[in-house]
């Protein structure tokens, strides 16, 4: 797939950043995610994973804030993942009314408990975090639309996907999304859990 499918608002931005091509990565999955496949995307550090990610995420919410509930969650490994993808996600939408809120272990959970509840239509948080906000009836996630997991590597050898799970568990239908470095059980196993039917997109 190339660009031109994507929403004008993409297309602009691509351009801004002198992005002209999709890399191979993107070419594979785009058309994929944006037809509503749930897919497990594995691919090197470079590829433009976390791109793809962002593009998918704009192009489903349609560039525009909506309501007061979350449509997008996102999971990452720690504080310095949340606040980078955050950081990336704004370079992307800063010309949109698109709102984003965080949340991570070192951060006061009422604070980030209240930044979603005002508004927020991208969540990005630590596994744990999201968990505990969602148990304590600080997360709607009603009108989720698609649940991811970047740098899914990090689940490797931790109980982090026993929250995730637990969050996954308690939705309706919803797409899925999971994007690693590199092919490990874990990920494959979380995505079994996740959805009946994934595709794996897999370059070495």
């Amino acid at each position: 797939m190339s660009f031109k499918k994507l929403l004008p608002y993409i297309k602009q931005k691509l351009i801004e950043m002198g992005i002209e091509n999709p890399t191979p990565f993107q070419k594979s999955v785009l058309s994929k995610i944006k037809g509503g496949a749930n897919i497990t995307g594995i691919a090197p550090e470079n590829s433009g994973k976390t791109t793809a990610l962002i593009l998918s995420v704009i192009q489903r919410l349609n560039a525009q804030a909506y309501e007061d509930v979350p449509r997008a969650l996102i999971f990452v490994k720690d504080k310095q993942s949340v606040l980078e993808l955050k950081e990336k996600f704004e370079e992307w939408t800063k010309e949109t009314d698109l709102r984003i809120a965080i949340a991570y272990e070192e951060g006061n959970i009422n604070d980030q408990k209240d930044e979603i509840y005002v508004g927020s239509d991208i969540v990005i948080g630590t596994p744990k975090r999201l968990n505990k906000i969602y148990f304590q009836n600080g997360l709607n996630l009603a009108n989720l639309q698609l649940f991811a997991i970047n740098d899914a590597e990090f689940l490797t050898g931790t109980s982090f996907h026993t929250d995730i799970n637990r969050i996954a568990e308690s939705l309706n239908k919803c797409q899925y999304l999971v994007l690693a470095n590199k092919s490990c059980e874990k990920v494959h196993q979380l995505s079994e859990l996740l959805a009946e039917s994934s595709e794996t997109i897999l370059l070495d």
